[in-house]
């Protein structure tokens, strides 16, 4: 379900990274349909092409591990619809393993993606708001940045990491007139999950619903977080009503945290 936003944006400039799915996506929309300028960014062209039909955006491709690729983007997005004022990073990557045997490189590209990845948005969008006098940061985090689960380790390190960055940069940019945000859902209901659910199946031949359960247990109202709850949750921390909140991770878990 996606309403209509009543956010008036039209002097926004909003970049969403992992902007061609699930989430990015429905935060493009939702930053659309309040007037902004939107820009989103992905590896994959034809997934954000189809989100700039759908929303009038513009899609470039970059890697947000690559700090090269990504400042490119954001100089060729600067052209187009001016300084960016608020940039969410929500790209990331999740897979399992018993710590035991996980990788020293599973670990690190975990953190490249989770991590480094909301480092080098934030910190290239940074002059922008500097010069506007004021924007806005938001990393789309987890529970993971909140508390542990097993068989990911690394993604709550990198979570957590992103949750004390988000609290340190509030204080350091809070003069500035810059608020630093993290949104931490639970398990949202996107392609991705459906991923999930099927290795959950093919791993222990639970049925699909069973699957379903497992992974809903932990949050008290039994559902799934919807891409519309973390895009409202992005728009109303970008609103003036929510100026005052700076430095917070917000839960979006039915209570699970």
């Amino acid at each position: 379900m996606t309403t209509a936003p009543a956010q008036d944006m039209h002097d926004q400039h909003v970049i969403i990274t992992g902007g061609g799915t699930g989430v990015g996506a429905q935060i493009a929309l939702s930053f659309a349909q309040c007037g902004a300028q939107v820009t989103v960014l992905g590896r994959r062209i034809e997934p954000l092409q189809d989100v700039a039909d759908r929303t009038g955006a513009l899609a470039l491709t970059a890697d947000v591990t690559d700090r090269a690729s990504l400042d490119a983007a954001l100089d060729r997005a600067r052209e187009v619809h001016g300084p960016v004022s608020i940039a969410i990073a929500n790209a990331g990557a999740a897979d399992s393993a018993p710590f035991s045997k996980m990788s020293v490189d599973a670990f690190q590209s975990s953190l490249d993606v989770n991590l480094t990845g909301v480092f080098n948005l934030w910190q290239a969008a940074l002059p922008d708001m500097l010069k506007l006098g004021g924007g806005r940061m938001i990393a789309v985090a987890s529970t993971a940045g909140l508390k542990g689960y097993s068989y990911v380790s690394h993604y709550c390190a990198a979570k957590h990491a992103v949750v004390g960055l988000t609290r340190a940069l509030a204080l350091e940019l809070g003069p500035k007139k810059i608020t630093v945000n993290a949104i931490c859902p639970g398990f949202i209901e996107t392609p991705l999950l459906e991923k999930s659910i099927e290795k959950i199946i093919a791993s222990t031949g639970m049925p699909d619903s069973d699957a379903r359960a497992s992974l809903m247990s932990g949050n008290p109202q039994k559902r799934f977080v919807q891409t519309s709850e973390v895009a409202g949750a992005a728009i109303w921390l970008c609103s003036q009503s929510a100026f005052s909140v700076n430095g917070h991770a917000l839960a979006l878990s039915g209570g699970e945290v």
